[in-house]
């Protein structure tokens, strides 16, 4: 479809703008201007930067590859499922063993297992895809715990930075991982479309990235350790007291896990919607990226000018909510119009990148520091719980090819979100101490960025 191209233009120039203005109205550049700071900073930016952008090129045609290989779609959702259960199931374990045997050897595994589940994919056999899916789960938990873990301990132990400064490399990783993500869609494109060389060719090209990362792990990175023995099941048993002892935590975690069921579930339906008008996956993906950018530089110019992070955050699920409505009516069976779809999962797109900071934000006042890697992980199991639930719907005959139901269920859960919103908000409403952090913080995140 040329219009995927078009829109894609129009977008990155209107992201290109709005990252600028963000750049402009920042406060302070001065904020982790040490050069042996910056040195270490990119050395680490140097593998995970390259392992996220391996990941990346995973993106736009996974759905695609087992489509390819002649499965229906609900056996598509099943793989997909795997993969999600992998995460939740293992993601409560893989922080725990990066403390304990050692966070470079974890990222070393996480090369090895990633590699082996992007050659998987070379399999045309349903049993084999599913493993893959569930190394490809494994490695995913790896990817977003161990690299930050890693970073964290040499920041501070190593190199007895700052820790104001730990923000400084996250808040840049976070805006380079979504250039690289942009970069990735656009680069899967080319290989497997314009080169003809087919869905599996992103999985192919992102192997080297990875054997480049494990190289230079294993070469110039540390090994580092927890200072103190983690029991699992009090870390576990203390993480849920504090969410049912306090109601904001309890809400927080329900407004998360309502929204980014969600995202997952839309990372599921955008291909086998879109598809259908031949268009360019790849750009496709990087539209979406670029959306995700865009609502992230809105969310910062926001932020400088005193606008309240519970109202850009309520913004965001009514825009979210308002999206997956529209595409329940451009949806109908009698009269789709894939163009108005897009454009709706465009602005989805747009929410989510306003959504991400401002529940970062939150997370980090209400959630207290000794619990907080616990209360994630349990705030991961209804995320994955409600996605598989929906996602193994695709097997009931009145949602089989009936994508249209499942974003009525995506409109439904986002309305119970925005229900959770408004209660935080009345909760919060005469917690004085609160409304100080949270305006402290967002100076705090437009200042570094």
């Amino acid at each position: 479809m040329i219009i995927t191209y078009i829109l894609f233009s129009a977008l990155a120039v209107l992201c290109l703008i709005l990252q600028y203005w963000a750049q402009r109205t920042r406060k302070d550049a001065s904020v982790g201007n040490n050069p042996q700071f910056i040195k270490f900073q990119r050395g680490y930016f140097a593998v995970y930067l390259v392992a996220m952008f391996a990941d990346w090129l995973q993106g736009p045609y996974l759905y695609k590859l087992y489509s390819y290989y002649g499965f229906q779609e609900e056996q598509i959702a099943v793989l997909y499922v795997f993969g999600f259960a992998s995460t939740v199931i293992l993601g409560t374990w893989t922080p725990i063993a990066a403390d304990q045997f050692g966070r470079k050897k974890l990222c070393l595994i996480f090369t090895v297992t990633y590699s082996v589940s992007c050659l998987l994919k070379l399999s045309r056999s349903y049993g084999v895809l599913i493993i893959g899916r569930l190394l490809g789960g494994v490695a995913t938990s790896v990817l977003f715990s161990a690299f930050e873990a890693w970073y964290i301990h040499e920041h501070i132990e190593t190199h007895d930075f700052p820790k104001e400064w730990i923000s400084v490399t996250f808040t840049k990783a976070s805006m380079w991982n979504g250039v690289l993500a942009v970069l990735a869609g656009a680069t899967t494109n080319v290989v497997s479309e314009w080169f003809g060389m087919g869905p599996v060719a992103p999985y192919m090209l992102a192997v080297p990235f990875l054997i480049f990362v494990g190289i230079v792990i294993s070469t110039h990175w540390n090994e580092n350790y927890s200072g103190h023995k983690i029991r699992f099941r009090k870390e576990c048993f203390e993480g849920l007291k504090n969410i049912v002892q306090s109601e904001k935590i309890f809400m927080i975690g329900a407004i998360e896990a309502l929204y980014e069921s969600v995202i997952y579930i839309i990372i599921f339906l955008w291909t086998p919607i879109l598809d259908s008008g031949e268009p360019s996956l790849g750009i496709i993906f990087s539209s979406f990226m670029v959306c995700i950018l865009i609502g992230q530089a809105t969310y910062h110019i926001l932020t400088s000018h005193n606008i309240s992070i519970m109202v850009l955050l309520m913004s965001s699920t009514i825009i979210a909510m308002s999206s997956n409505l529209v595409c329940v009516f451009s949806n109908h069976p009698s009269s789709r119009n894939m163009t108005v779809t897009y454009i709706a999962l465009l602005c989805f797109e747009f929410a989510v990148g306003l959504y991400f900071p401002a529940m970062g934000c939150l997370r980090s006042h209400i959630i207290p520091d000794t619990h907080r890697y616990s209360i994630m992980n349990w705030f991961r199991v209804p995320i994955n719980l409600i996605t598989c639930v929906v996602l193994m719907l695709l097997h009931e005959d009145v949602f089989q090819h009936g994508n249209r139901m499942i974003f009525v269920i995506c409109v439904v859960l986002l309305f119970l979100g925005l229900l959770c919103g408004l209660r935080f908000v009345k909760l919060s409403k005469d917690d004085d101490e609160l409304k100080q952090t949270l305006v402290t913080e967002a100076e705090h995140v437009h200042n570094i960025f």
